[in-house]
């Protein structure tokens, strides 16, 4: 593995979150992937949907196709009122509970950045009831310091705008833990587009899909997985780690350090995903070969793009690398880069594993 490897996701995890790309507007940070991949790939193209599919050619023995998702969380501005304030609505999962006295990043529909903030009644004139409440997400509003709906639309703020919580991305403790805004899944996207860079001689072709509105309904996943026909994908996705005060060991999920999450099961009863069991056992049997560390995920709410990309044509088999993060779907969230370099690790020793063979008589078994 390539030397200085932690540096170098740092650097492009920073550059993939440090742009808004709520679903559906992930126009900026798509053009950050597609110089990132472009050197290290045969073919790259921009679908229908606003995927970005590349290709890495290998020796042909089959598709691989590798998922991860360039939209992030965010929010819409539905309406401005006669004094400047705008009211909003959520892009994706938000829990209203953490969004009041958030600074955010306006985005206008002609490109242009506004700053504003998350803002509430005063509690000094709330009822004592109101006061203990988690405050409607209808009831915010976003204060962008005019006195006029004119002086909000002259800057540029109309309906359709949309806005992301303010935060950079930031080195934590030893410099191995960051910290920052839309890891969820721009680490993702760094972990595969490193996986591309420093992978050689696979005897299969590599499919690296930046997918598009994956927080609203999985939904470039889906289209651009019927298009490329992979013989098997691999989402990469962060996962829940809350290995924190107050929490049991049993409902952690995953830690963060401890290597990246090879999932067994997600969504609601097993709703979401549960992972194709060769696809489990090759990336399990390739972590203890190669000794890379990992965990083992059961999630019991949430899913990945491979939950939409088993279900396209006739069914395609999939499994998902997750990556430990502490707060996830909130304004902050904290990872360990030492598990991004592990994934990467992890991904690249797998596609060196598959061949026609195990395609043909693991993956896929012909009786008769």
């Amino acid at each position: 593995m390539v030397n200085g490897l932690v540096d170098e996701i740092y650097v492009l995890l920073k550059k993939l979150c440090d742009v808004p790309s709520p679903s559906g507007f992930e126009d900026e940070v798509r053009e950050i992937i597609i110089k990132e991949l472009e050197p290290h790939v045969d073919e790259i193209w921009v679908d229908s949907m606003g995927n970005v599919i590349s290709v890495k050619k290998g020796g042909g023995e089959g598709k691989l196709m590798l998922a991860a998702h360039m939209d992030e969380i965010g929010l819409m501005i539905r309406h401005i009122d006669k004094k400047g304030f705008l009211k909003f609505t959520p892009i994706g999962g938000w829990n209203e509970r953490i969004l009041p006295g958030q600074r955010v990043l306006i985005k206008t529909l002609n490109g242009k950045i506004i700053r504003g903030v998350v803002g509430i009644k005063p509690p000094h004139i709330m009822k004592p009831e109101e006061q203990k409440q988690v405050i409607p997400i209808h009831d915010l509003f976003i204060d962008i310091g005019v006195n006029s709906r004119e002086e909000a639309e002259k800057l540029g703020v109309t309906i359709g705008s949309i806005a992301v919580i303010e935060r950079d991305v930031v080195k934590l403790g030893n410099g191995k833990i960051v910290t920052g805004r839309a890891f969820d899944d721009k680490v993702g996207v760094a972990t595969m587009i490193e996986t591309i860079k420093h992978l050689k001689d696979a005897k299969i072709d590599v499919y690296a899909v930046a997918t598009v509105q994956e927080e609203v309904g999985l939904k470039g996943a889906r289209t651009s997985a019927y298009s490329i026909n992979p013989d098997l994908a691999i989402a990469i996705d962060v996962t829940v780690a809350s290995d924190v005060p107050g929490v049991p060991e049993e409902n952690q999920v995953t830690k963060i350090g401890k290597g990246p999450a090879i999932k067994i099961m997600d969504g609601r009863s097993g709703s979401g995903h549960i992972a194709h069991p060769a696809i489990r056992e090759l990336l399990i049997k390739t972590a203890q070969e190669e000794n890379i560390p990992y965990q083992l995920e059961v999630l019991t709410g949430g899913t990945t793009d491979a939950a939409a990309i088993q279900l396209t044509r006739s069914g395609i088999p999939a499994g998902t690398l997750s990556i430990p993060t502490r707060y996830i779907h909130s304004p902050i969230e904290l990872l360990s880069l030492e598990d991004v370099e592990n994934a990467v690790k992890l991904l690249i020793a797998t596609a060196k594993r598959i061949d026609s063979n195990w395609i043909n008589n693991v993956l896929k078994k012909k009786i008769k």
